[in-house]
């Protein structure tokens, strides 16, 4: 296919025009299945297409019950359910996108006993085993999924998306893995991919030749006894031979011990496998997984890497991302920090989808501004919970003026952006900024406010968003000079000695732990690709199945204790889907973890404890004290007291439990709209 050069350029699938190269990649939001959950889902793409995106693909839709994700997933197999699917068709449509339904069977990933697979296998990450489907099955699984596309064509989408990578079911039959058959379902790879390609004849036969249909191909397993390239390979030019008209890259399997999506991932790191096989096949590739610039997007399709761009982590951030870089304002974009927190670690909570850095996604019929007129507003600190707050109220019409004390604004993101792999904050810090000054938000750096200044009463309202300071536990000898806090440490860059323990083992703990082990000398391997693929063990010459080769840790850089007082797991808070990848660095860099420690005391000699009721100490350089944090919220306490109705708390002032990005700017945006 012959590549135009540019990702806004319209692409030509021969029966139908795309307005452009982007594609917003299928999210599963929780909306689905939620009460009026379909009226909300059709406002939230419905500003997508506005916000310029070519194409839509919805999150994954069952093709029957047993291929429901959980057991009230959704699932479009009767006529009755079309009408709930047009909400979301005619007004992408007519904000001038196309919508493509995500044909998804859950196969042994399905949280419910009923699930079935290629054979009875159960998988790593969830309850049940699976039962082997009968050939019966499968013929009607066949016809489940061209019934399906015949429904979605029906309720009035442009094509399907047919799900058969990240381990899902139809990846399931395609890879020895999990395919274990001994009749003509398996065994030789024209066996395990007979399901696919009579699933694809009888789609087609069903839906016609102009119907948008796209193939999402598991291009890297990413584990053991996964696809070799030959097989991929094989299967792409099948797929175009059975008129598929685009090919969607899958990249790692969802039980895979190697992140693919994360913030820690280097940007556009999987675009080269794509690339090869756009070389073996004539029908549009897509490429996708951690592409979160444009401009960068653009460059993919002029360097021929892929035809179109994936994208959908960057939609929840912003849904007018496209129109932004199309219009030359890329400064002005809410930049996706594949954070995970809001998107990805709500579904598999079962809580419905958002995101950190925007939390209106998947929420927008909850933002509905009041009447109660405009204020002036004063917002003392400018962490993440006051610039949203400040930014939010500025739009709705309030007057506000911020007042920082340090020297920048951002707060704790200011201490995340440094630390290796967490890059990608520094986003978050330059779209506030842009913010502050396109809507003439007042500014007042180097600043500190006391309660004479509250009382003069010069404001309407006063919003405290003072932040944490942490908290020092009571060990003998803490105020030792081998002692230092996180903060200190992060911001005023002390020469720290070789062998270092860490109080505390949460996120903070974990941070910390990974500053000090990177060697400065080099590039975290979240920036270098070559160094992440070593680290984690893929192999970009596909010389075994599944991509999977020999890791080769990165070395740490110190000698590193990380202490808790718990017997519990290291990082048992830490997030649902990226908490195993910071244990698995930390594991891998030799970081020692030592929990149900007791703090006994800080000498000259070292850190002295008890573990196992035995004393022993640790003859450490420094000691980083990550033990949490406490509140900054003394003037707060003060002003409210005497002006208790134009006074409020949000942020790390107002829980300092655990530093939380997400409900802190969460708690700043609806209090903008509370007010």
């Amino acid at each position: 296919m012959e590549n135009t050069g540019s990702v806004f350029s319209e692409l030509n699938l021969g029966h139908t025009k795309i307005k452009n190269r982007i594609l917003m990649g299928s999210m599963h939001t929780g909306l689905e299945e939620a009460k009026g959950g379909f009226e909300k889902l059709g406002k939230f793409y419905e500003l997508r297409a506005k916000g310029g995106v070519g194409m839509i693909v919805t999150g994954g839709i069952a093709p029957n019950f047993r291929g429901r994700l959980h057991p009230m997933g959704h699932q479009l197999s009767f006529p009755w359910q079309i009408k709930k699917h047009k909400k979301l068709t005619t007004r992408v449509q007519k904000a001038g996108a196309k919508i493509c339904l995500q044909i998804l069977h859950g196969g042994r990933y399905s949280y419910h006993p009923f699930n079935v697979s290629a054979s009875s296998t159960k998988s790593p990450i969830t309850p049940f085993k699976a039962s082997a489907l009968t050939k019966l099955g499968i013929k009607k699984t066949v016809w489940d999924y061209a019934n399906c596309a015949s429904l979605a064509q029906k309720a009035g989408y442009d094509g399907i998306e047919i799900m058969g990578s990240e381990g899902y079911f139809l990846n399931q039959f395609i890879a020895p893995r999990t395919n274990l058959r001994n009749d003509d379902y398996g065994g030789s790879f024209e066996n395990r991919i007979k399901i696919v390609t009579e699933i694809l004849k009888a789609t087609r036969k069903k839906v016609g030749a102009n119907f948008i249909i796209i193939f999402r191909l598991s291009m890297l397993d990413l584990v053991d006894n996964g696809s070799t390239f030959d097989e991929v390979v094989q299967l792409a030019k099948i797929l175009e031979k059975e008129s598929v008209d685009l090919i969607n890259t899958g990249i790692g399997w969802h039980e895979a011990r190697v992140p693919t999506i994360a913030t820690m991932v280097p940007r556009n790191t999987f675009t080269w496998i794509s690339q090869r096989i756009k070389k073996e096949v004539n029908i549009p590739v897509i490429t996708t997984n951690r592409i979160n610039d444009l401009n960068q997007a653009d460059q993919i399709i002029k360097e021929k890497h892929a035809d179109m761009i994936s994208m959908a982590r960057p939609f929840l951030a912003d849904p007018e991302i496209v129109n932004k870089f199309q219009n030359d304002k890329a400064d002005e974009v809410n930049t996706c920090i594949a954070c995970n927190q809001a998107c990805l670690d709500h579904i598999f909570k079962g809580k419905i989808a958002s995101c950190l850095v925007n939390p209106k996604a998947c929420h927008e019929l909850d933002f509905v501004p009041n009447s109660k007129g405009f204020k002036q507003i004063a917002v003392i600190g400018a962490g993440p919970a006051g610039i949203s707050f400040a930014i939010e109220a500025q739009r709705l019409g309030h007057k506000v003026s911020i007042y920082e004390k340090s020297s920048e604004i951002g707060g704790q993101f200011h201490l995340a952006k440094k630390i290796p792999g967490k890059e990608e904050f520094e986003e978050t810090i330059r779209y506030f900024k842009k913010q502050i000054e396109l809507l003439g938000i007042n500014l007042h750096l180097n600043t500190t406010i006391d309660l004479e200044f509250i009382q003069k009463q010069e404001f309407d309202h006063y919003i405290f968003s003072t932040g944490v300071v942490p908290r020092i536990p009571s060990i003998e000898g803490i105020d030792h000079p081998k002692c230092i806090s996180y903060q200190d440490l992060i911001n005023k860059k002390p020469v720290i000695g070789k062998k270092v323990a860490i109080i505390g083992a949460g996120g903070i703990g974990f941070d910390i732990a990974e500053y000090l082990a990177h060697n400065p000398e080099h590039q975290p391997t979240s920036l270098d690709k070559k160094a992440f693929f070593k680290e984690w063990g893929i192999d970009c010459d596909y010389k075994q199945r599944g991509a999977l080769t020999n890791k080769e840790p990165v070395e740490s850089f110190r000698e590193i204790y990380l202490l808790q007082r718990k017997k519990t797991k290291h990082g048992k808070t830490l997030g649902k889907t990226t908490g195993w990848i910071h244990r698995q660095s930390l594991k891998d860099k030799k970081i020692k973890m030592l929990a149900g420690v007791e703090y006994n005391k800080v000498s000259d000699q070292g850190l002295h404890l008890t573990i196992d009721e035995k004393e022993i100490i640790l003859d450490v350089d420094h000691i980083v004290i990550c033990a949490g944090q406490n509140s900054e919220n003394k003037l707060y306490l003060e002003a409210s007291k005497l002006y208790p109705h134009s006074t409020s708390l949000i942020g790390g002032a107002h829980t300092a439990t655990e530093i939380d990005a997400k409900r802190a700017i969460n708690q700043g945006v609806r209090l903008a709209y509370d007010l």
